[in-house]
């Protein structure tokens, strides 16, 4: 399984080098990072849709999402590890997803109720993909 993780917008350097510290932890090639190209009078989200394959399993980090733990986030990996689909991580804008998208995600899921920067919850996600590769694996980096 490979996992893309679909934003927009140039990040500081402090938020790359925070993404790359969680996929240098991680298995070669398992997550990398896509930064969708601005294209003129195209909103983020339809960039963000764009670089969408057809094959992959779409799901939507949106403030209006699902919260679950870290076990439960594990556990929905894990289903998507099996299903032998690949699976693009979508990052919206300053301005979210619209309903239309949300319905068409096979998951919405939602960092907390807080609101989070869009490129700091690039971090954010990259950290819960290595925890949850970590319960798989029962590493201790995940303690309950």
């Amino acid at each position: 399984m490979k996992i893309r993780l679909i934003t927009v917008g140039k990040a500081p350097r402090w938020i790359t080098e925070g993404f790359e510290h969680y996929t240098r932890r991680l298995p070669p090639n398992t997550l990398d990072l896509v930064v969708a190209s601005p294209r003129r009078g195209q909103t983020d989200e339809a960039r963000l849709l764009e670089a969408v394959r057809e094959h992959e399993v779409l799901v939507v980090w949106d403030r209006r999402g699902q919260q679950m733990s870290s076990e439960g986030f594990a556990a929905l990996l894990g289903r998507w590890r099996g299903s032998g689909r690949d699976v693009a991580l979508l990052i919206g804008g300053v301005n979210g997803f619209g309903s239309a998208t949300r319905a068409r995600a096979a998951h919405v899921l939602a960092l907390s109720q807080m609101t989070w920067p869009h490129q700091l919850a690039r971090v954010l996600v990259a950290e819960q993909i290595y925890r949850a590769w970590a319960i798989h694996a029962r590493h201790p980096y995940h303690r309950d």
